[in-house]
């Protein structure tokens, strides 16, 4: 279902900037030769303060008087240029992190970023007033920890170090190489500890110290740090109780990395997120008054309401009025917008340095070839055994042989919610349809897809299309070889189906305006998805009810004009449809594949089903129906080659048994087809490596909540059971050896550096692509539970046959080998054992050399007369951590219907005579902490009702004189309530 490639169309609607009065052209805020604080100080002292607080809202409004115009934040800008008409499409984020490829992805970044300026010049958007927003709203740093997240897509990896490098390369290609005068303004997205959807709103992410910084905060750090990022978006969660809109992080860690950059990070809300801190959150009960805290926690410009700033305006102008907020709050959040938009050249008066950029540059013949090669190199190669023949199945020999294509995603390609719309689209049958033919086969396609019918029972006639606007009607005198009556049915699990019309080559939609139904649809698409039913038993055997998924209603006949309505609100009223089949799918499939020397077999995900903004995916299994038909084609013609093109992984344990060759692929944008033909066929070596862990379908993952990675065993670093297919996997079609591993060091001090060298060479008879990967582990950590495993570096090399290359990484102990240590309340490197391992993936390791950090040994952390935040623990069980106040602090408490065991090891209590915890409780009855000393409980300190979460009080309770100095100490929460933190009381101190 390809289109023929076209130059994107030049607009017809040119944005028109204002009028600029003459006696403010030359204003400093003006001339670009004036030092950007001056510029900036300038502007923001022309303003008042009512249009600095209106500047505060996503849509910003014009200040004729200073020939200044309106100011949007954000366009989406992910893999491409998205939601603003045709643009080039590139692989979805996590099909770039499998190219573990860091110049690829600044290129695509600067691919986009140079459309992106073309837009902004060219065209008008469509909603608001002004110019195109040059502010990109991506990259998408945050971590894939749950392969089940429904926005798995637009990550890059489960990895830290490669989440953070590919987000610093993407960050960079948009920005521009002039590190004062940006292309567009590139924001990290979304802090903090984002990772699911089903409640996204409301439900808190549990972070303790060591993750927080040793993995959440790391894929952000790096970026920040070297000021290619010039803002964050905060997420919609909370996190340890807060929600991140108002997360003191914003300012003690992005503000604080950004320091030596030189600018100040422009921070802003998600859409609709400064309101449901009342809303949906109700952490506060005013909105006044949550703006205010959102503001002086670091927002500087509210998404909310969409483009009406009203609400917004009045908020902090009320704020402001009730003394919750000063002028000077406002004035350093407006003080970073006019400082982008200053480096964006919109108050040049030529514009800037990227004003020239030419409209012919979107869909360009350099970005067209830029999408494939970004596609082709996206492709991981996750098994290749052989068929029948001897030899592995691929690369396929395609001269002379006819190949079946086969599947639901075999001659369609996918957009998802932030893609932009694919020029032209050359889907996995045109791409080895074409390549096939130049080297002398065949091919023929099938997408193994059941067609149907549906018959209504009121009137008798068969569900079809009527009338030139393709609505649908069920009407007699239509027989069941019309096409208009014939639909396609994709079943993509959890019951839910779309159904594309044979006649109109469409799927069938809900029309909003009269609740019709209407076969018009490209596929489908939009924030809320009118495209996806259900068929559920009404009635007698093989009748059906058919139901919207969106708006859960069900259709309706009338009897008279056979007219079809989605409004029975229960399936009661529904109309009684009997489903006919008119040719079984995956019967055809099979057929092709008999008929076939060898198949190609393409299933996966729609990007707006069952996984994707605002749902979690149930699983990780293939859909029963994809598996089915995998299984008959497989036993039919061995020869199969499995595809899955998907945002996520799937545990494909059957097919990794028996399918001889299994691919993976996003969904790769306009040149996925040709990519993969190009793959498939062996005119490129499969480049890919797998950015997440694809993990086996028995195993029990853990819950969806569970963000403690050490504690529940998440990704490659802390999860013990082997997996499908291991972090960084990828098979080539020639042979690479590495050897030489050697340390430039073997003893290296806490802050040393040492460089590791390692030779690859390519032993086959192909070009191929090599991605080395460098892990370091602790050999025996004493005070921590240190990962399985950690990613230190990684090269990517392309080799000739025979040819061969030396890699060096250079690695700082303080870097490479640190751990976040609860002791210090800082990174540490905890003298002793270490290896470092080379390899091709987590599973993949041939090579290791021993390396000892020498220093001294971490003390025992010092517990008498000393406060300990009670977040600060080296285990748990049982518990959740919470908020201390509103504004700042964590503290921890028994989750619900549990008793919460908090582990501190190694504490001095040398003198210890009394234990005093600072608590919280907001009912009265029974609640108490539970002190024990070397496994012995030695004291019980009761907590009385303090009348409210946010009020603590100190209470302390004597302990009996304790054996020795240096013990772990345990303490168990009972009952209703909270704590901040707790200190051991020596000689001369009491507590109360």
């Amino acid at each position: 279902m390809s289109t023929v490639s076209v130059p994107a169309e030049l607009p017809a609607d040119p944005p028109e900037d204002p009028p600029v009065d003459p006696a403010v052209r030359h204003l400093p805020f003006r001339d670009p030769a004036v030092p950007l604080r001056e510029r900036v100080d300038d502007l923001l002292g022309r303003l008042t303060l009512q249009e600095r607080i209106a500047m505060l809202h996503q849509y910003g409004p014009a200040v004729p008087r200073l020939g200044i115009a309106p100011f949007r934040t954000g366009t989406e800008a992910l893999h491409g240029v998205a939601w603003l008409g045709a643009a080039t499409v590139f692989p979805q984020a996590v099909g770039l992190g499998a190219t573990w490829d860091e110049e690829l992805v600044h290129a695509v970044a600067a691919a986009t970023g140079t459309e992106l300026r073309a837009f902004h010049h060219h065209k008008a958007p469509a909603v608001g007033a002004g110019r195109i927003s040059l502010q990109a709203w991506a990259p998408v740093v945050n971590l894939l920890r749950d392969p089940r997240w429904g926005r798995n897509e637009e990550g890059y990896a489960e990895d830290p170090l490669l989440s953070a490098r590919l987000g610093h390369a993407y960050c960079r290609g948009l920005a521009g190489d002039d590190p004062e005068r940006l292309r567009t303004a590139p924001i990290l997205k979304h802090f903090l500890a984002y990772n699911n959807e089903d409640g996204r709103t409301t439900t808190s992410s549990g972070v303790r110290p060591r993750v927080l910084h040793e993995y959440d905060l790391a894929a952000f750090r790096y970026a920040v740090e070297q000021g290619s990022a010039t803002g964050v978006m905060a997420a919609y969660n909370l996190v340890n109780g807060r929600p991140c809109h108002v997360s003191p992080l914003l300012e003690s860690e992005l503000r604080r990395w950004a320091g030596p950059a030189g600018h100040e990070l422009f921070v802003v809300s998600d859409a609709e997120a400064p309101s449901n801190l009342v809303d949906d959150e109700h952490y506060f009960d005013d909105h006044a008054v949550a703006h205010a805290a959102a503001l002086l926690a670091g927002i500087d410009s509210f998404t909310d309401h969409g483009e009406d700033p009203s609400v917004t305006v009045g908020r902090v102008t009320q704020a402001v009025e009730r003394g919750l907020l000063t002028a000077a709050d406002v004035d350093r959040a407006v003080r970073r917008q006019l400082a982008i938009r200053c480096r964006l050249g919109e108050f040049d008066p030529d514009g800037g340095p990227y004003a020239g950029t030419p409209w012919e540059v979107v869909g360009s013949a350099e970005h067209r070839a830029l999408a494939l090669r970004a596609a082709t190199e996206s492709i991981v190669l996750l098994r290749n055994a052989p068929g029948s023949a001897a030899g592995p199945l691929l690369p396929l020999d395609a001269a002379g042989r006819r190949i079946a294509v086969v599947g639901p995603l075999a001659d369609t390609l996918f957009e998802d919610w932030y893609s932009g719309t694919m020029p032209y689209r050359v889907t996995v049958a045109d791409g080895l349809g074409a390549a096939v033919a130049a080297a002398g086969g065949t091919t023929e396609v099938v997408e193994g897809v059941d067609r149907v019918t549906l018959r209504a029972g009121s009137t008798g006639g068969l569900l079809a299309v009527a009338g030139d606007e393709a609505r649908l009607a069920a009407v007699a005198g239509v027989e069941q070889d019309d096409p208009a009556a014939q639909f396609d049915l994709f079943d993509w699990d959890l019951g839910v189906l779309t159904l594309r019309n044979v006649r109109t080559g469409r799927y069938a939609g809900l029309v909003d305006e009269d609740a019709s139904l209407a076969a018009d649809r490209v596929q489908p698409a939009g924030w809320d998805v009118h495209e996806t039913f259900r068929l559920e038993p009404h009635g007698g055997e093989g009748e059906f009810a058919l139901r919207a998924v969106h708006g859960g209603r069900y259709a309706v006949v009338d009897a008279a004009t056979g007219a079809v309505s989605v409004t029975a609100e229960n399936v009661s009223g529904a109309e009684k449809f009997t489903l006919g089949v008119v040719r079984d799918g995956i019967a055809q499939a099979v057929a092709a594949a008999s008929r076939a020397d060898a198949v190609v077999l393409v299933v996966g995900n729609d990007p707006h089903i069952n996984g994707r903004e605002t749902q979690d995916r149930a699983h990780t299994r293939l859909a029963p129906g994809h598996e089915r038909l995998l299984r008959e084609v497989v036993a039919t013609r061995p020869e199969t080659v499995l595809v899955v093109m998907s945002s996520y992984p799937y545990a494909v344990d059957w097919a990794d048994e028996h399918a001889p060759a299994v691919v993976w692929t996003s969904h790769g944008g306009q040149e996925t087809g040709a990519a993969l033909a190009a793959v498939l066929l062996g005119a490129a070596d499969p480049a890919g490596r797998l950015p997440q862990t694809w993990y086996r379908a028995d195993d029990p993952l853990p819950g969806r909540l569970d963000y403690d990675i050490v504690k529940a065993g998440w990704t490659y670093q802390y999860h013990r059971p082997a997996p499908l297919y291991a972090f960084g996997h990828g098979l080539s079609y020639t042979r690479f050896t590495l050897s030489e591993l050697a340390l430039s060091e073997r003893d290296v001090t806490q802050d040393g550096t040492f460089t590791a060298t390692v030779t690859v060479a390519n032993c086959g008879e192909r070009y191929g692509t090599e991605t080395v990967q460098l892990y370091v582990r602790a050999v025996a950590a004493a005070t921590y539970e240190a990962p399985l495993l950690r990613l230190a570096g990684y090269r990517k090399v392309r080799l000739a046959p025979g040819e061969s290359a030396e890699l060096a990484f250079t690695l700082r102990a303080g870097e490479a080998l640190a751990h976040w240590s609860v002791r210090e309340g800082a990174f540490a490197v905890e003298p002793g054992g270490y290896e470092v391992l080379a390899g091709r993936s987590a599973a993949d390791l041939p090579l290791g050399a021993p390396l000892a950090v020498t220093g001294p040994a971490p003390a025992p952390r010092r517990a008498v007369g000393r406060r300990l935040g009670a977040a600060d623990f080296d285990d748990w069980a049982g518990a959740e951590l919470v908020d201390a106040t509103r504004s700042a602090g964590d503290a921890v408490a028994p989750a619900p219907g549990a008793e919460g065991v908090l582990l501190y090891r190694c504490l001095d209590l040398a003198g210890a005579r009394a234990f005093t915890a600072e608590v919280s409780r907001t009912a009265a009855g029974e609640a108490a902490i539970e002190v024990a000393v070397a496994g012995e409980p030695v004291a019980r300190l009761d907590v009385p009702s303090t009348g409210g979460r946010y009020r603590w009080t100190s209470r302390s309770v004597p302990l009996p004189a304790l054996p020795g100095a240096v013990h772990d100490v345990r303490l168990t929460l009972r009952g209703e309530l909270r704590l901040r933190a707790f200190t051991f009381e020596g000689p001369g101190t009491s507590g109360k």
